[in-house]
């Protein structure tokens, strides 16, 4: 309890420290950034702080941390040195009180709900997601002196990820005293938090900017209650695997031929993994286990033999159900915070001219340093992010040119003069993490074979493609917005006409230059035939047709309301103000979320998975972001323009669509938090209250915990005992058992203590890297027979380690002791289970330092 209120006293003087500069930085939005102010504070404290000990000017420790949050609150209160602008801002406050008090009160009630939910579920489990991974890196980096820090499970390197969003954990804990296994649930809390008033601001403004060009015929001021739709459509609403799971428990559209046997059509079509087979039991309430994680896999992939193959397609209420700390769900609010620089360049903020010895920027020279910032840091924070976020970022910086001075050549002029510089800057500014960053992507490949199903792409996003129809068509039923339908729908086929081609250009070059990969699918799948490969691929995508055309009806109307735009004069006298009407803004959400979902079906990153899985994971998760807050807007929109029967029939829908679309958290928290634990809250207290204990509340309340650890502690009461002693004993590399799986219990020590280890889990390493040869033993000459086997590797690290447990004399343990410089050897449950130790040779030549139960650590002198 103690830990949370630190953290929302610190976020909140953070934000409050911060608003000066987003006032400044953002003056074409209503709320002047003030529903971003903690986001931004934490994105600009966490590259101070991360840049200064990159540079070695700074430690990793309070002291740092200290000075560069006093640099944040320098930087911001420079704004504040002309008296006007004091004026201003304390005028802003006053004549805003109801927003302020809206986003302050929604923040804290946000970050302790979640909280909460974590409380009740805090496991880090090691099945089923990468907590343990993050966990890992959190204490990695609250154990490293300097930047960049070291990897936990590769002693002798440092990190190879994009983990600025660990950073900024770790920040938060270290100077808040809090335990990286407690920061883990808290900073899952907190971006759930900043991601819901992040998404409240960015509707808010987008509706005040409506209301300038739509005015009620009563109250004028913009509302505080709508925009609740931005943060309900971003991180509640769902997929309908939930609804359908209920359908599926409660025996709908089986044809039952016994009572433990059924067949079904319409199951066999959807074509969803475990959905196709029959329940085992009639229930209307959702009762597999964790049946909540195939929400995140209704995409399936099959080849031409029929072979399927689960495709990610997480969506933020899952991925706060989940509770992993990934890279994507910690650069949401930034990601957020991106949208708004956007709508800020869109609605005309940082107007103006920079004019430079040999350049002339077209905005502010502020303007053009924190959008580079934050682009940047969404590269640091989740390296996908950039592409997405300098397209919306480009984009509305190009249509607001438009939309106020018209189309001319000049217009090319002004991207290039905007988008060289930024791109530049946002590398150059993030220079030290990019020297060290190695990565598995390897090319763009085709995908000819896999486009995504038109059912199971509507079971993905039906609530959000209904509210987005809907406004699309009250844009045309009403002409409040030109538009061209024949060019928009041809420029939209001609895109999809662009991709197959393409795709196929691809496959040809892919095919001269690595045989393998487009001469296995035609061996395996078309019988050696390229003729027959491509009838079967075209054939394929023709029956899969109904993807397609859905991306069609949404980027057709898009394209037809947005190319109008091109009609404005050069007015070279008077800008026309039109800029500042938000529908355009929307139309670039909705058109850059179609092509990032059209894309994947034609194309994919190459990594090792050699599948579109990332891909579609990385794209659709983008996706959802920016069509569900064109889904707010729209639905908000509605609410207030339709009239008579009309509104009934919308509201009535949307009540309707809500019901299905909120049925997974509805369902999915409950099972995920063991009903909140609150039958266990009771029995306690019943027990104890029986047994006359007056402190039965405050034991009671024991059952809710956000420190992660407790399942270890549970399960390896000995090896977490062991490493609470590492957690604070000197740093130093540590040797304990790898093991041969991911999401196991192997590297545990290194992942609860911060502490190195020679590997972990290598095939996360491998991803990381791109290569195995960091993961390549150095002892080519070492006497001693290893059983432990990575493919493409002679010898692993793996293989000095089971030499240096399994060793029978001082010589060859001393060699890998040596070799890696290890300080700590564990010899503990897993160690014992893996290896054939010899404790002899340990226990003569090194010093026990630590022994609980079986559990041992020996130093090295």
């Amino acid at each position: 309890m103690l830990q949370f209120f630190l953290w929302y006293l610190l976020i909140t003087l953070v934000g409050w420290l911060t608003f000066p500069l987003t006032y400044r930085l953002f003056p074409a939005l209503t709320d002047r950034g003030f529903s971003l102010a903690r986001a931004l504070g934490l994105l600009v404290w966490g590259y101070i702080f991360w840049m200064m000990a990159s540079l070695g000017l700074i430690q990793n420790d309070g002291g740092g941390l200290l000075l560069a949050l006093i640099l944040l609150a320098g930087f911001s209160g420079f704004s504040l040195l002309r008296r006007e602008v004091r004026t201003s801002l304390a005028d802003w406050l006053k004549s805003n009180l109801r927003l302020v008090i809206t986003v302050e009160v929604a923040f804290f009630l946000a970050f302790a709900a979640w909280a909460f939910v974590r409380a009740s579920n805090p496991n880090i489990e090691v099945s089923g997601g990468e907590k343990t991974m993050e966990l890992a890196f959190i204490n990695a980096i609250l154990r490293s002196p300097t930047f960049p820090p070291h990897d936990p499970w590769l002693s002798g390197y440092a990190i190879s990820y994009y983990y600025f969003g660990y950073v900024m954990t770790a920040m938060l804990a270290k100077f808040t005293g809090t335990l990286g296994s407690v920061a883990h649930n808290l900073m899952s809390s907190l971006i759930f938090a900043l991601s819901f008033i992040g998404a409240y601001g960015i509707l808010y403004n987008l509706l005040a900017a409506w209301r300038k060009h739509h005015p009620p015929s009563a109250n004028p001021a913009p509302s505080t209650g709508l925009p609740l739709l931005g943060p309900l459509f971003l991180l509640f609403v769902s997929n309908l695997e939930a609804i359908l799971e209920v359908l599926h428990g409660g025996g709908l559209f089986w044809n039952w031929t016994s009572k433990t046997t059924a067949t079904s059509a319409f199951w066999s079509w959807l074509g969803i993994k475990d959905l196709s087979d029959a329940p085992t039991h009639l229930s209307w309430i959702p009762d597999r286990f964790i049946w909540w994680w195939r929400a995140s896999r209704v995409i399936m992939d099959t080849d031409l033999t029929k072979y399927s193959t689960e495709v990610i397609d997480e969506f933020p209420a899952f991925s706060y159900m989940l509770g992993d700390l990934h890279p994507h769900v910690l650069a949401m609010p930034f990601g957020l915070l991106a949208v708004a620089v956007a709508l800020n360049l869109f609605l005309g903020g940082w107007k103006g001219e920079t004019n430079l010895r040999f350049y002339k920027l077209p905005v502010r020279l502020d303007g053009l340093f924190f959008g580079a910032l934050i682009l940047g840091g969404l590269a640091f924070l989740n390296t996908w992010d950039i592409l997405i976020g300098f397209a919306l970022v480009a984009g509305a910086f190009v249509l607001g040119r438009v939309l106020e001075l018209g189309w001319n050549w000049k217009r090319l002029e002004d991207i290039f003069a905007f988008c060289i510089p930024v791109g530049l800057a946002a590398i150059f500014m993030y220079l030290p993490f990019y020297v060290g960053f190695q990565s598995q992507a390897g090319g763009i490949l085709p995908n000819l074979v896999s486009p995504t199903r038109g059912a199971q792409l509507w079971v993905m996003f039906a609530p959000l493609f209904l509210a987005i129809f809907a406004y699309l068509i009250y844009l045309w039923r009403t002409g409040k917005r030109p538009a061209r339908w024949g060019l928009g729908f041809g420029l939209a086929a001609g895109a999809a006409l662009f991709l197959w081609v393409f795709s196929w250009l691809l496959a040809f070059i892919a095919f001269k230059l690595q045989p393998a990969f487009v001469g296995g699918l035609i061996d395996s799948q078309c019988s050696g035939s390229v003729m027959l490969c491509f009838t079967l691929t075209t054939a394929r995508r023709f029956s899969y047709i109904g993807g397609l055309l859905t991306l069609l009806a949404l980027l057709g109307p898009t394209l037809a309301f947005l190319i109008p735009i091109h009609d404005q004069p050069d007015p070279s006298a008077q800008p026309s103000n039109s800029h500042t009407e938000p529908t355009t803004f929307i139309l670039l959400l909705i058109f850059l979320a179609t092509v990032l979902v059209l894309a994947p079906d034609y194309v994919f990153l190459r990594d090792l998975f050699s599948s579109r899985l990332n891909t579609v994971f990385k794209f659709y998760y983008q996706a959802w972001m920016l069509w569900s807050l064109a889904a707010a807007f729209g639905v908000a929109v509605l609410l207030q323009e339709l009239e008579g029967r009309w509104a009934w029939v919308y509201r009535v829908g949307l009540a309707l669509v809500l019901i299905i679309a909120l049925a997974f958290p509805f369902l999915a928290l409950p099972n995920k938090t063991n009903d909140f634990q609150i039958p266990a809250f009771l029995q306690i207290i019943k027990s104890q209250q029986a047994a006359g204990d007056r402190r039965a509340i405050l034991d009671a309340a024991k059952v809710w915990t956000l420190d992660g650890s407790v399942l270890f502690s549970n399960q390896y009461p000995d090896d977490a005992a062991a490493a609470r002693w590492l957690l604070t004993a000197p740093a130093g590399n540590l040797a304990e058992a790898a093991g041969n799986d991911a999401y196991s219990d192997f590297g545990r020590m290194a992942v609860y203590s911060g502490q190195p280890n020679v590997l972990g889990w290598w095939w996360h390493e491998y991803q990381w890297r791109g290569n195995l040869s960091q993961l390549a033993s150095p002892l080519t000459n070492l006497s001693c027979q290893a059983d432990f086997t990575i493919s493409g590797l002679p010898r692993s690290r793996a293989d000095d380690l089971s030499c240096l447990y399994s060793a029978n004399n001082w010589d060859i343990a001393n060699e890998v002791i040596t070799q890696y410089n290890l300080r700590y050897v564990v010899i503990g449950t897993l160690e014992r289970q893996d290896y054939r130790i010899n404790e002899t040779i340990f226990q003569q030549h090194l010093t026990p330092v630590f022994q609980q139960g079986q559990v041992v650590i020996y130093e090295v002198p």
